[in-house]
């Protein structure tokens, strides 16, 4: 790979080896007999949630959003066309650029109709496997994984209980740290670091990390969100919902996402009505998940950073 300016930022090998998970990933959803739709980059919308900067475009002094995931256009479709549908594609968030991370990157994002969050880890597991041979698989709820690590229960430890074992670990400025910023904290700075070699999910995060994944009892009667995080050797691969359907609830969560921005000092934005719609007229019981192949892809051919992965890392764009 040429240093000069014009020159690509990964090697001949790589374009080679992207373009041969595209043809795997493609043949593993055709032989499930789900479909490949093609969603819009540019929205009227973007997601609400605090923890996701958009990109803005001007299209002729019409406002337009570079979409950080297909998410709401797929439930749309589904809701009108219902039918076990994926997306392979680009998707965009701003002022995220590190050895993870590109402000441009790869989604893969797929639903499938009749299937909970527990029956989609299977297949995500499956598809894993196929690509990443001999990769050990591990499930542990949320609870587990806070009391194999920490010794305690993250549903129901009081918040002086984790703010202390927190102050503990981590050297920061608490001010205005919420209980849910303390687990984030804890799980990005001990849980993570200790994951086993392999892919490993978590399921059963707390209620009030639901994000857009239904919320039901678990078997001690504790509310939780019916979401999975599915991680590649310590990284952090993909985000599943068993999807809530539920049209006000979804509407209270985007009012409570629209609170926590302005709390932060973020830029509203504003729910998506169109989407919001889409639940009114009845999505069908599904289970989503996103998954970011240019993570994959580092895994799956050694790389160290996600810019040797693409053509044009954000730097060389």
């Amino acid at each position: 790979m040429s240093d000069a300016p014009y020159s690509p930022s990964c090697s001949p090998a790589l374009i080679q080896a992207r373009a041969d998970l595209y043809r795997s990933i493609r043949e593993f959803f055709y032989r499930r007999d789900v479909l490949e739709v093609d969603m819009p980059l540019l929205g009227s919308h973007f997601v609400t949630d605090p923890f996701i900067q958009p990109i803005v475009a001007d299209n002729a002094g019409t406002r337009r959003y570079l979409q950080s995931s297909p998410e709401y256009a797929m439930k749309r479709l589904l809701a009108a066309q219902p039918r076990c549908i994926y997306a392979l594609g680009k998707v965009f968030r701003a002022g995220e650029r590190s050895r993870r991370h590109n402000p441009e990157f790869t989604m893969l994002e797929w639903y499938r109709l009749g299937l909970d969050d527990h029956q989609l880890m299977s297949e995500v597991a499956e598809l894993v496997t196929q690509l990443c041979p001999d990769t050990q698989v591990h499930y542990l709820s949320y609870h587990q994984w806070f009391a194999d690590s920490l010794g305690i229960n993250p549903h129901t430890c009081d918040f002086a209980q984790l703010r202390a074992i927190g102050k503990g670990l981590i050297e920061i400025d608490d001010t205005g740290l919420t209980r849910d910023d303390w687990l984030d904290l804890l799980v990005t700075h001990k849980l993570e670091p200790e994951m086993p070699p392999g892919l490993t999910f978590i399921y059963d995060y707390p209620a009030s990390q639901a994000a857009l994944a239904k919320i039901t009892p678990n078997k001690q009667g504790v509310l939780v969100a019916r979401r999975f995080e599915a991680f590649l050797n310590g990284m952090e691969l993909a985000n599943g919902y068993w999807e809530l359907t539920d049209p006000v609830e979804q509407r209270q969560r985007f009012h409570s996402d629209r609170a926590r921005r302005q709390a932060l000092g973020l830029a509203d934005v504003a729910a998506d009505e169109r989407l919001l719609q889409a639940l009114e007229a009845g999505l069908p019981e599904c289970a989503g998940v996103a998954l970011g192949v240019d993570r994959l892809l580092l895994q799956t051919t050694g790389c160290t950073d996600i810019g040797q992965t693409l053509a044009f890392a954000d730097e060389r764009a």
